[in-house]
């Protein structure tokens, strides 16, 4: 409430503690909810979309003492086995090729996805068609800040996926955030 700041179309700007200048001690705090929160999912593998969700992801699977995994948004010359798919960013209103090795994410891993945002859902659902093409399973997907009207958190508890918010925004109207209680 105090660093975010809210701009007209529902964009939340959070760069001065999460995704440009992080705070590297509400990092380790977040992450250490996430591995509370997810304790009984057994999961072997972190995974992310680049950038803004290393960070947390790196946390997480520190203390879960478990590799890190994170999409790229563009293709490595240098990458071989390539599991792709394509992701709309809200943000940037644009549609990224998002890619990872099959190398890195397996047949049988057990991943969590962790990412900075969930809004509509759409690096959410990018991740669950590479963890599907991997013959992978998803366990679990854990967001720093939900925006819950924009209903992807609605579309993804509706599949059956366990979904973990930190913080959960209601509503940005007017520029003002509204944060569930």
């Amino acid at each position: 409430m105090r660093d975010g700041r809210c701009f007209e179309g529902g964009i939340l700007k959070v760069d001065n503690f999460i995704n440009h200048q992080m705070d590297p001690i509400l990092m380790k705090s977040m992450a250490v909810e996430f591995v509370r929160r997810f304790a009984s999912a057994q999961v072997d593998k972190v995974v992310t979309i680049e950038a803004s969700g290393i960070a947390p992801a790196i946390l997480v699977g520190y203390l879960l003492e478990i590799p890190v995994v994170f999409a790229k948004k563009k293709v490595p010359s240098t990458m071989e086995n390539m599991l792709a798919t394509k992701v709309y960013s809200f943000t940037k209103n644009r549609e990224y090729d998002v890619c990872v090795s099959r190398d890195f994410l397996c047949e049988g891993d057990r991943v969590l996805f962790i990412d900075d945002f969930l809004a509509n859902g759409n690096a959410a659902k990018g991740i669950m068609d590479l963890v599907n093409q991997a013959g992978a399973q998803l366990v679990g997907m854990g967001f720093l800040i939900e925006k819950s009207f924009q209903k992807g958190g609605d579309m993804l508890r509706a599949q059956g996926i366990h979904v973990e918010s930190l913080a959960i925004i209601d509503s940005l109207d007017d520029c003002r955030i509204t944060l569930r209680n």
